[in-house]
Parts: C-alpha cells; structure tokens; sequence
C-alpha cells in the first residue's frame, strides 16, 4: 500500500513527530506508514486523515495486490 502521508504532511510544515504526536502514536509509527510498511488500524488511518485534512482514500492508495 502506498500513501501520500509524507507529501500531505509537509504541506502542513509537519515532522513525522509532529504529525505522531497529534494521532498519539510514535514517530517511528509514521515512518512507517510512510514507507507502506505497516497496515494501519482504521481508527488510526481516521486521525491521519482527518489531521492532514484529506479523507482515507486520499491519504491510502491500494492496488488490487493489496487485496489478496
């Protein structure tokens, strides 16, 4: 899964700790996600979102292979 978090956030001037911070998980957490690494709950994938302005959809880009 791809994301767009490190684009979104830096229009927002926001560090990976400082977007952490506001979703209340670790920076390493953010890094991450950013890297598509990990497999957000959607609760967190909500917060991101909603903290960047944009929607789950906006923020996640899934390809059909990360439906299998």
């Amino acid at each position: 899964m791809k994301t767009r978090i490190k684009e979104l956030r830096a229009r927002y001037d926001l560090t990976q700790e400082d977007l952490a911070n506001k979703v209340g998980v670790r920076r390493e957490t953010i890094g991450f996600l950013e890297k598509g690494k990990y497999n957000p709950s959607l609760k967190l994938a909500y917060k991101v979102a909603k903290t960047l302005e944009t929607t789950i959809d906006e923020l996640f880009i899934f390809e059909e292979s990360d439906l299998e």
